[in-house]
């Protein structure tokens, strides 16, 4: 069973999807995951502006508040021998803590591995520890030298090209610079990244900061956010004078990306976000 988006595309790269017998409600890739039973839901109950989400996930984890519930009866029924779970982010997916207290009392006992990459090398770290632990060792060790190959490829055509200073935003309301993984997708991509947390927690930036910093171009890839709630995200920025202050933003290099597909899962696809970055950065190469 994976609770986690970014395992759910894993195990099914690496052949194990039809091992698979319950997701997420999140967990919309490849196609085929959609027919799988969902064991979670979102309890935030809450649509609005990025600051009106904001607000209200920081109020409810402030209360002890879980953002996701987990249906225990469910679980009980398709008995897993695997729960793979993370216990990085408690907004991202539902927590480790609620999936521990879930699955002591399973009758089936399973066994519970939590994923928590913060660079690219532990990503492709976990596609073989889920290669390992569900036998299917030589399709996670193909699949990580491809995507190997693929980084390199890009990492090669970019090494003779300016690199730009590029600010990806997390979030937009309040902005959050790029953590973890991120920057490192930036550098692959020939950008150099700023403001950024490489290996750590994104961080609240202020709008002083990004003004000093005068990015070159801006990605943004709010997480959670689709390619339309992003540009949603891109209108209410547009009210802002400190947005259309940016340099960036004046000469019209800000990059909407799909953040839920692309850059805020921990999967195979951030090798594809690389290859898109890579396009976005340098278009006049591409």
């Amino acid at each position: 069973m994976s609770l986690l988006p970014s395992a759910t595309e894993t195990l099914f790269a690496i052949g194990a999807g039809d091992d698979l017998v319950g997701v997420t409600h999140e967990c919309d890739y490849p196609p085929e995951a959609l027919g799988l039973p969902r064991l979670t839901s979102s309890a935030l109950g809450f649509a609005g502006s990025s600051a009106a989400i904001d607000r209200h996930v920081r109020r409810a984890l402030h209360a002890g508040s879980s953002l996701y519930t987990l249906d225990a009866e469910l679980l009980e029924r398709l008995k897993p021998d695997l729960i793979v779970t993370q216990e990085l982010c408690e907004v991202c997916a539902v927590s480790y803590a609620l999936v521990d207290r879930a699955a002591r009392r399973l009758t089936s006992d399973p066994r519970v591995v939590s994923l928590e990459p913060s660079s690219l090398e532990d990503v492709y770290a976990n596609v073989m520890t889920l290669g390992e632990i569900t036998r299917h060792q030589p399709k996670a060790g193909e699949l990580v030298a491809a995507l190997r190959r693929r980084e390199a490829a890009i990492r090669d055509w970019t090494a003779a090209k300016a690199a730009r200073r590029v600010l990806v935003l997390e979030w937009t309301d309040p902005p959050m610079g790029a953590g973890h993984w991120t920057p490192e997708l930036v550098e692959a991509a020939g950008g150099a990244p700023i403001l950024a947390s490489p290996h750590e927690n994104s961080r609240r930036l202020s709008w002083e900061q990004i003004a000093f910093a005068d990015p070159d171009a801006i990605i943004v890839a709010p997480c959670g956010y689709g390619l339309a709630k992003t540009h949603e995200a891109l209108s209410e920025l547009r009210a802002r004078p400190e947005w259309l202050a940016l340099r960036a933003v004046r000469e019209g290099r800000v990059h909407p990306v799909d953040g839920n597909a692309y850059v805020n899962r921990p999967g195979p696809r951030l090798v594809d976000t690389i290859e898109i970055f890579a396009s976005l950065l340098h278009p006049e190469a591409a």
